[in-house]
């Protein structure tokens, strides 16, 4: 944090346009000075103390975590940190190659302990991508001991895209020990993610964490079919896929013929326990083209334990088949969101029997439930409930919201959490919803009732007081300083 706390500061100074001296010269403020704990410096020495220099012969030793902008990715940093013996490096804004050659240079220095490397808001190129890979390198051999790579909200630029895909999946096989690749926001497309794919199936590393998410890669798995999958069966590929624990694929424009074929590719995840789906125009007919995998997975008690399909534009019809589908499931759900898809007040009746299977989190955000949704789920059986948190905001339920948290609250003894913001609500629904926090006996410690329509009352403070946990409000109500912001779940 000290070291961090010095050079963001260093960085902004040396990003003027009036600086022109050297990194080491630079005077640390006092501010940042009484944060790490410099409170006197008034020896003769003071002088020498507000430099960066000499915290970073003072501390680079025990560096391990860094964040380093463009303009300190030169070799007098390598200079300066020279003794650090880094583990985890975070480079912002790297935009050109004149930052390409400190920046080898203190990778380099420092490949023997360096397990993580994080890009962001940076334009990378194929040269670049080689260069860096070399500084990774060990003992001149062609291998890597990066665990974690990361490049999010950034660009790969390149005439070519195919050669720097190429160049990149070379970079990613060279690392034996990699467990976490992410590459978010990086406007990929589908033929460079399908190359990088291509290369974690014959990987001899054991991949933990695969996140592709806000790129756009709509026919990425487009070979992936029965054929193949035998294929891979019998010879033994998709090494690095059989430790997958967490596949991140949110909003990458994925479409109901994508879904087909991650069908497939899912078959070789069996550690697979996080799979986000959310922000893709799968629709229906894509739920059910995955709906044999849980099946499957049912059979083989896959550890599949969180599904997010938020905004997949499914419908009542899909969503019901995808729960029968769920319910089967040897070892249950933890967590399931279908938030904002145009569900109904239909699916109440499918919900009200998939929430007895053990499922700890719900996410049914803006899913239309309406007053006829919450009256349905209400009548549904509610024994031995599980339900952790939930969240039925922005469902416009209005009294029938309370009526039916009333109930929850009552049923579900191990609630913590529920978010019933924007429902048109009532005043009078605050009544209800007290009455059975007196004499609920589970352990709930938050229930959001804003955005609701009433404004904020003096007597709303008793029940602030009332109804607490661990000294903190149960109730997070409307205030009147957010009273008037309109209700952003309206067309």
């Amino acid at each position: 944090m000290c070291k961090n706390s010095c050079l963001d500061e260093a960085a902004e100074l040396a990003l003027l346009p009036s600086f022109s001296g050297c990194l080491g010269a630079i005077l640390i403020s006092e501010n940042i000075l009484k944060y790490i704990g410099y409170v006197d410096h008034t020896s003769n020495s003071a002088s020498d103390i507000l430099k960066l220099s000499y915290h970073c012969q003072q501390f680079g030793n025990y560096a391990r975590c860094l964040r380093l902008q463009n303009v300190l990715c030169v070799v007098e940093s390598c200079q300066l940190l020279r003794n650090s013996k880094l583990q985890s490096l975070v480079l912002r804004w790297i935009r050109s190659l004149e930052h390409a050659d400190g920046l080898c240079k203190l990778l380099s220095q420092n490949c023997k302990t360096l397990t993580s490397l994080e890009f962001v808001h940076c334009k990378l190129s194929s040269s670049f991508m080689d260069a860096i890979c070399g500084s990774l390198y060990l003992g001149g051999a062609e291998t890597h001991q990066i665990q974690h790579f990361s490049v999010s909200t950034s660009s790969f630029l390149e005439t070519d895209p195919v050669s720097l895909a190429h160049r990149l999946a070379l970079c990613l096989s060279a690392g034996r020990s990699l467990c976490s690749l992410k590459l978010c926001d990086s406007h990929l497309d589908w033929n460079f993610a399908r190359r990088v794919f291509s290369t974690l199936l014959d990987a001899s590393s054991s991949l933990s964490i695969l996140d592709l998410s806000e790129n756009n890669i709509s026919g990425w798995l487009s070979n992936f079919n029965w054929r193949s999958n035998a294929l891979l069966s019998s010879s033994g590929m998709a090494k690095s896929l059989q430790s997958l624990r967490i596949l991140n694929l949110r909003g990458n424009n994925l479409r109901k013929d994508d879904a087909g074929s991650l069908r497939y590719a899912l078959v070789h995840m069996p550690s697979l326990e996080i799979l986000d789906l959310s922000d893709n125009p799968i629709e229906d007919d894509g739920i059910r083209s995955l709906i044999p995998y849980f099946a499957e997975a049912s059979e083989k008690v896959f550890p599949l334990a969180d599904l997010n399909l938020e905004n997949c534009e499914l419908s009542c019809d899909g969503v019901t088949q995808l729960l029968d589908a769920l319910s089967t499931l040897g070892r249950p759900l933890n967590s399931l969101s279908v938030a904002d898809n145009g569900l109904g007040s239909q699916v109440a009746e499918a919900l009200g029997n998939f929430w007895g299977t053990s499922i700890q989190a719900l996410n049914l955000e803006g899913i239309g439930l309406g007053p006829s949704g919450f009256r349905k789920l209400k009548d549904v059986g509610m024994e031995d409930l599980m339900l952790v948190e939930i969240n039925i905001s922005k469902n416009r339920g209005g009294i029938e919201t309370a009526k039916f948290l009333s109930k929850l609250i009552q049923q579900a003894p191990k609630l913590i959490a529920v978010n019933a913001a924007y429902n048109l609500m009532p005043v009078e629904s605050l009544t209800i919803i007290c009455s059975a926090l007196k004499t609920a006996t589970g352990h709930l410690e938050q229930v959001d009732l804003t955005g609701n329509i009433w404004d904020y009352q003096p007597s709303h403070d008793t029940l602030l007081s009332e109804f607490q946990h661990n000294g903190r409000p149960i109730l997070i109500l409307p205030s009147s300083v957010v009273s008037d912001v309109p209700y952003d779940d309206d067309p």
